[in-house]
This record gives structure tokens, sequence and C-alpha cells, in this order.
């Protein structure tokens, strides 16, 4: 039918170009994030495409969403404006009759929603959580990059090292300022190496001076030193035991089904169940007056988004804090979303239809 086709295809090429737009705005914003977060030093710089590539995964079931909603809104609000829907409604095609097409293009687009909700969402956290705590379990200086200065983990001491070896264990040029309570030392060396004992990583500096200053009692100190032995980390690696609920599959959350657990599990079938009733809402919403410039339906839509996403995830926090049930907060939050956008299509079509087919009212003579 004419109808379905022509609807499908601006469909499909609204949901393109809003894809890409969305797409691209969230991948610079997570690239400067990522980027920050390896700069202060909480993950490898050398993980940050692969990491950004993981976030991007994890916001993927959100973004196919927006863009279905703003497709269907900017549409259908088009049709509205250059008078389409008038032409359409007169040939008694209903404003309900419009789902169909609709669930028809979307219907792939969701199911690669519910696929990355329920399976990628949690190996993507997974992945990601093993990289950042592979990153962080590593002694400090590991952490050191050659001609940078770097932080240990505690914050209580700073490393600058130039190494010139390919296993990385050797380096010349060594520096370490170490902070505690009120006394401060810096410590310098020709050539340092990485040494090994038991469970404990250490570092063996050579031909270097350690000056201290003590800032309560105004003490200085300098010794020079042949070699000299400091602690720098235990083990190199160690098994992250302990993982949030968003690591673990979906399978394990049925399984143990704890607070978290659950509360967990509701937002992964809220946001397939979301991306369906933003469906049912994006097709009321777009009705619009063409007499009246503005895209004022465009922005409630979006509100309506920001909204119903925040009821997502406010009733994982209450599921998970024990304050509401899974079942309760699921029909509440998405099957009251449903009624409303149902009942909102009847009103529509409802106004649409008696706007139409009311008789005029004549006018005295």
């Amino acid at each position: 039918m004419l109808f379905d086709s022509t609807l499908r295809r601006e469909l499909a090429r609204a949901f393109g170009a809003t894809l890409v737009v969305l797409l691209t705005i969230v991948v610079t914003m997570m690239l400067i994030r990522t980027l920050g977060q390896a700069a202060g030093g909480s993950v490898d710089p050398q993980d940050v495409l692969l990491l950004l590539g993981y976030v991007a995964l994890g916001y993927m079931p959100t973004i196919l969403s927006l863009s279905l909603f703003i497709a269907v809104v900017a549409t259908l609000t088009r049709m509205y404006r250059d008078g389409e829907m008038v032409i359409w409604f007169a040939s008694g095609i209903r404003l309900a009759r419009f789902v169909r097409p609709v669930l028809r293009v979307s219907w792939p687009i969701m199911l690669v929603v519910l696929l990355l909700a329920l399976f990628v969402w949690p190996w993507v956290n997974q992945r990601a959580a093993e990289l950042k705590y592979r990153y962080e379990k590593r002694s400090d200086l590991s952490r050191v990059a050659a001609g940078q200065f770097q932080s240990s983990a505690d914050g209580r001491r700073v490393f600058f090292i130039e190494r010139d070896s390919e296993d990385l264990r050797i380096g010349r040029n060594v520096f370490v300022l170490t902070t505690k309570g009120d006394t401060e030392a810096v410590t310098s060396a020709r050539e340092g190496r990485v040494e090994f004992e038991g469970d404990q990583r250490l570092v063996r500096l050579d031909r270097g001076q350690r000056n201290e200053d003590n800032r309560a009692s105004g003490e200085k100190t300098l010794a020079r030193f042949d070699s000299y032995e400091a602690v720098v980390g235990d083990k190199l690696t160690g098994n992250a035991d302990k993982l949030p609920p968003t690591t673990r599959s979906t399978r394990e959350l049925l399984r143990e089904p704890t607070r978290p657990n659950q509360g967990e599990f509701a937002w992964r079938v809220g946001l397939v169940l979301g991306a369906v009733n933003l469906l049912l809402l994006a097709v009321g919403l777009a009705a619009t007056n063409p007499r009246r410039p503005g895209s004022w339906n465009l922005l409630l839509a979006l509100l309506m988004f920001v909204v119903y996403f925040n009821l997502i995830n406010l009733s994982q926090a209450w599921i998970a804090a024990g304050k509401a049930s899974m079942a309760g907060m699921l029909i509440s939050v998405h099957g009251g979303v449903f009624a409303v956008a149902l009942a909102l299509i009847w009103w529509r079509e409802h106004a649409h239809t008696t706007r139409l087919f009311a008789p005029r009212a004549r006018s005295a003579a």
C-alpha cells in the first residue's frame, strides 16, 4: 500500500540521520571523558579506544530508542505541517493506523535493543571493569610512562623515570617524591631496576641521593647512597571477585534474585519495554497545528523521554533499596506509560475526527 511504503521509507531516512547525529555526539562526549580518565591515571592510555568502544556499545540501547522516538515524532510532525495528515484523515485512515507501519520499521531495531540490553550490556561492563581493575592493581612503577610524572595509587608518591630497556624493568634518571605526614622526601638516582621478592615488587636504585624535609621541625637531611630499595607495589594483578550487578549476565541475575540483581534486571527489561512505549507515545505526541510555527511538540516529546528514562533509573534504585517490588515497578511504570500512550492516541484521533466531520455552525444572516 502506498501509505505504508511512503511512511516506512521516510521513517527509515529520519532514523538513519538521527542515529548518526546522536552517535557522533555521544562518542565525542565519551571520548573526552575517557581521555580525561586516562590523563588522571584511572585507565591505561593504550586502552582508550577499546574502552571507548565498550562505552559506545553500552549506550547503544538508549541511543537506538531515542533515535526511533525522534524519527517518528519528526516524520509525523512534518506530515501534520505539510497537510498530509489532513488528507489521510479525510481518506478514512485513523491515527491508530499509523502504529502498524511504525512497528514494521522499528521491530528489527527493537530486537537489537533487546539483544544489547540483555546480553551485550553485561559483557561490555565486565570487559570495561576488567580493564580498569587490571590497571588499578598494577604496581606504582608500572603506571609510570617514560618522560612523564605519575602519581601512585595512594597519592603519596610521584614518579619520573626514563626507561631504556625493552622489558621496561631498567631505567635511568629516576625521580621519586614521597610525602608522609609532615615529611617530604625527594629521591633521585642515575639508574633503577625492578625486582621481585615473593609477592612484593621492589625498585632498586643505584648511585643517587635522598633529601628529606620535615616541615614540622624544619629539620633537613641529605643522604647519598650506592644502592637503595623501596617497595612500590604488591602483586601485579589480582582477581576481581566482587563485581557489580551491571557486569553479571541476565541468567545470573535470575539465578540469584537479590535486591540489586532484581533492580538491574528490571532496568534491562525496562529498556526494551521503554522502546515500545516510546513509539506509541511518539504517534500521539507528534500532533501539531500547522498554523502555529515552532517545535513545541518536539520539545515536549524530548521532555517525556527524559522523564520516562529517569523513572526507569529511579525504579532500579527503589528495587535495589527494597522500597518497591520488581513486578510492581514494572507494571506501574511501563504499564502506566503504555496506558498514557494509548489514551493519547485515542484523544488525538477523536479530536481530529470531530474536527473534520463535525458540522459547521451557520452564521446568522
